[in-house]
């Protein structure tokens, strides 16, 4: 099948995360990173690979080409050039979407339109035709242009793949899954230890996080555009589906525990769980944030609280953070990590962070301030031997 230009995006201020998430699915070799995009090589198998696994990546797109444009004919000649009969069927569906920023071609209906226009001439030329149908598998083709640098891409996945299809109901104030992810990543949590989101909402943290703790592929239950293209073949994703529900642990113990004042979002919660197959990962409960508690130590307290701007006024969030720094104390062995839009968070809070990440949550700026709690001590001997003679029982 040869090798593929792909470019993975995510939301700005995670690339990091998305890279090792790259390495991670096994892709090497050199990498671009720009604006909350990666740029990888990769063949069919890494294409739906990605799709599936990456829990940070928002869209896994084919890089069709670039080149520079001042005028529209020289868009309409870029475009035109790419060789789109390798990709797209003589009934193939192809929707053109643009985008522009610090571009002489800011017209987003001209750039559609010309690039349309391009690709539809280039069709009826390789097929010899005077009509395309475009009754078959979807194509959505973006004509990115960045200070006069287009960039051409097909988009793999059809959708943003923060739709996990677990969320069938959006909750209030809802973070996005694939920023969840993200954000869990890079905290000190592991699946061994406990996690907590006093305010749960609709459960996307807990959730999330269960996923990771079970090793399940993110995207193991969703669809994608390129699973009906001509340059993929079908077995390609059956083959790494087979192998992503191959490589689920469902012996893991977690501890995570989601609670929330409102009782109709822990209900909300439990059935997202459930849609996703983690429900028996996580414990649910209706409980104000001031009196959660746990008997574990060294746990990890991962949580997107009201914002004041859409859930409450402002004083009322206020409090809720004065709160938070007060009760907060009592889990001395534990690590704290908050996203939230307020910049006085750490005043109110009655703590600097020991870390500060910017952050977007939904186009809206947050910081997600990273409170760090001691280390967990080393593994004693004995344990280490068990976990050890476990290891080796299992590879039997």
């Amino acid at each position: 099948m040869g090798e593929f230009n792909l470019i993975a995006t995510t939301t700005f201020g995670l690339e990091a995360v998305l890279a090792r998430e790259l390495t991670g699915i096994g892709v090497s070799g050199d990498r671009r990173t720009i604006n909350g995009r990666i740029h990888f090589k990769g063949d069919a198998n890494t294409v739906a690979r990605a799709n599936l696994w990456l829990r940070t990546a928002d869209r896994v797109l084919l890089n069709m080409g670039e080149f520079n444009a001042l005028t529209f004919e020289e868009l309409f000649q870029g475009v035109k050039a790419i060789p789109w009969e390798k990709l797209i069927p003589q009934d193939g569906a192809f929707i053109v979407n643009a985008r522009s920023v610090k571009s002489k071609l800011y017209s987003l209906r001209d750039v559609q339109a010309i690039s349309k226009k391009a690709i539809v001439e280039r069709l009826k030329a390789a097929y010899d035709t005077e009509t395309l149908p475009e009754s078959g598998a979807r194509h959505m083709v973006e004509v990115g242009i960045l200070e006069d640098r287009v960039t051409v891409t097909a988009d793999t996945s059809g959708h943003g793949l923060n739709r996990r299809g677990y969320r069938q109901e959006v909750g209030k104030a809802p973070i996005k899954e694939t920023l969840a992810a993200g954000l869990i990543m890079v905290s000190r949590w592991r699946p061994d230890r406990p996690l907590m989101d006093p305010f749960c909402g609709s459960g996307t943290f807990g959730i999330e996080a269960a996923m990771m703790g079970i090793n399940m592929a993110p995207g193991l239950h969703a669809d994608f555009d390129a699973e009906n293209w001509k340059i993929f073949p079908k077995e390609v994703w059956d083959e790494e589906r087979k192998a992503a529900i191959r490589a689920i642990n469902r012996d893991a113990r977690l501890r995570i525990y989601c609670s929330d004042i409102d009782y109709f979002q822990v209900k909300l919660a439990e059935k997202h769980a459930e849609n996703c197959g983690v429900a028996g990962y996580i414990h649910f409960q209706k409980l104000d944030f001031a009196d959660t508690g746990s008997r574990f130590d060294y746990g990890c307290i991962i949580t997107n609280p009201p914002y004041g701007e859409r859930l409450q006024d402002r004083k009322a969030a206020e409090e809720i953070y004065r709160g938070m720094g007060r009760h907060f104390k009592s889990f001395d062995t534990w690590s704290v990590y908050v996203i939230t839009s307020c910049e006085d968070f750490e005043k109110l809070y009655g703590r600097p962070a020991d870390r500060k990440r910017k952050i977007y949550n939904g186009g809206m700026k947050c910081d997600y301030y990273q409170f760090f709690g001691p280390k967990p001590p080393a593994p004693r001997a004995a344990d280490e031997a068990g976990a050890d003679g476990n290891a080796q029982e299992a590879r039997e």
